[in-house]
C-alpha cells in the first residue's frame, strides 16, 4: 500500500515537473516571439522612415534644376565654394562666378541642406545627394513631357496654323513650321519677311539664331519695341503659361492673359491645399520649397524647356534645338558688330544709356 502511494506520488511529481518545463518552454518561446516582433517592427519602422526620407529628398530635389542650376550638379557648386574658401581673393572666371551664385541660390532654396549635410556620415551625405539629383532629373523629364504636349496645344489654339503642330512629329515643329518659327524668331527680326524666314532656316549670315537674341515668344504680344527692348520682356503669354504649368499646375495656365508680373503664380501657394470635397491635392514646386517669388533662374529654366518641347528643327533632336536657340556654336562665326546689334547686347546698351541719362540729369 505504501509502495503504491510512493509510485503515485512519484508519477505526480514527474507530471508536475513536465508541466513546469513545458510552461517554461512556452514562456521562452513567447518571449522570443515578442522579441522578434519588436525587431520586425523596428525594421519596418526604419524602412518606413528611410522611405519617407527618400521621398522627401526626391521631392525637394525637383526644385534644383528649376531654380538653382539647370546643368551644374550639387557637388560642383559645393566644390566651388570650398575652392574659394581655401584660395582667398584670387580672380574668378564667369563660370566660377555662376557656380557661386548657384550655391547661394541652393542654400536659399534648400536652407536645411548645409545643416543636415554637416551632421551626416560621408555615405549618408552621398546618398542624400543622389536622391536629390534623382528628384531633379525626374522633374526635368516630367516637365519636358508635360510642356511637349501643352505647348503644341497652345500654339495650335492661338495661331491655328495651316500645318498644326504635332508634339510627336518633329517635322511639323521648329522653324519649318510658320507658327513655331514666328515664336522662335529673334525679336529684332520680322518673321513675316520671306528673306528673314529663308535666312534663319538656312543659318545664313545675319540671320543666325543664338543665345544673344531674345526670341519673340518672350515678349508680350510676341513683338518687341526696338527702341525699348525691355518693354514687355518675359511677359509672353506662352512663356507665362509654361511657367505656371511647371511651377503650379497645367490647370493654372488656362486663364493666363500674358500681362501679369508673375504675382498670380506665387499666389497659388497661399491657397488652400485641399479641394472643396476635402481631398488632398498633390503639392507643386511652389509649395514644396515655399517659393516666394519668380526668380531669374526659374524664368531661364522655362525659356529653355519651352522651345525644347515645341520647336524641334528638321532633322535635329531636342537637345540640339536648345543648343541652336540658346547655344554658342555659331558665336565665333559672327562679327563683334553683328553681336552688338543682337537683342541681348542691344538691351544692355539701352540700359547703360538710360543710366547715363539719369546720372547726367541728377
Amino acid at each position: 500500500m505504501q509502495s503504491k502511494h510512493r509510485e503515485t506520488s512519484t508519477t505526480n511529481a514527474h507530471s508536475q515537473q513536465s508541466a513546469v518545463q513545458a510552461a517554461s518552454v512556452q514562456a521562452r518561446q513567447r518571449q522570443r516571439i515578442a522579441q522578434l516582433e519588436e525587431k520586425l517592427e523596428a525594421l519596418e519602422l526604419g524602412r518606413v522612415v528611410k522611405e519617407k526620407q527618400a521621398n522627401y529628398y526626391a521631392a525637394q530635389g525637383r526644385a534644383i534644376k528649376c531654380i538653382v542650376a539647370l546643368f551644374d550638379n550639387i557637388e560642383d557648386l559645393v566644390a566651388e565654394i570650398d575652392r574659394r574658401y581655401e584660395g582667398g581673393n584670387e580672380d574668378h572666371t564667369i563660370d566660377q562666378d555662376q557656380l557661386q551664385i548657384g550655391y547661394v541660390t541652393l542654400s536659399t532654396t534648400l536652407p536645411w541642406l548645409y545643416r543636415n549635410g554637416s551632421e551626416m556620415e560621408h555615405n549618408e551625405y552621398t546618398q542624400m545627394l543622389k536622391m536629390l539629383w534623382q528628384g531633379a532629373d525626374s522633374a526635368r523629364g516630367d516637365n519636358t513631357s508635360k510642356l511637349k504636349a501643352l505647348v503644341s496645344e497652345w500654339v495650335n489654339r492661338e495661331f491655328k496654323p495651316d500645318s498644326p503642330v504635332d508634339s510627336n512629329d518633329k517635322h511639323t515643329c521648329g522653324f519649318s513650321n510658320d507658327a513655331c518659327g514666328r515664336l522662335l524668331c529673334p525679336a529684332k527680326l520680322d518673321w513675316n519677311n520671306p528673306v528673314v524666314r529663308a535666312g534663319i532656316r538656312d543659318c545664313s549670315e545675319g540671320y543666325i539664331v543664338m543665345d544673344l537674341s531674345f526670341p519673340a515668344y518672350l515678349y508680350d504680344g510676341y513683338t518687341a519695341n526696338p527702341d525699348d527692348l525691355e518693354e514687355g520682356l518675359f511677359k509672353g503669354k506662352i512663356l507665362i503659361q509654361g511657367y505656371k504649368a511647371v511651377f503650379t499646375s497645367p490647370s493654372s495656365a488656362k486663364d493666363v492673359e500674358g500681362d501679369g508680373d508673375g504675382a498670380d503664380i506665387i499666389q497659388n501657394n497661399r491657397r488652400a491645399r485641399k479641394s472643396f470635397n476635402g481631398a488632398k491635392v498633390k503639392k507643386h514646386i511652389v509649395q514644396i520649397i515655399n517659393m516666394k517669388k519668380v526668380t531669374p533662374r526659374s524664368i531661364a529654366y522655362i525659356m529653355c524647356l519651352a522651345p525644347w518641347s515645341r520647336c524641334t528643327v528638321q532633322g535635329q533632336q531636342a537637345s540640339q534645338v536648345v543648343e541652336k536657340v540658346f547655344g554658342r556654336s555659331h558665336r565665333n562665326d559672327i562679327s563683334d558688330v553683328a553681336k552688338a546689334r543682337m537683342s541681348v547686347n542691344a538691351l544692355a546698351m539701352q540700359r547703360a544709356q538710360c543710366d547715363d541719362a539719369a546720372f547726367d540729369s541728377a
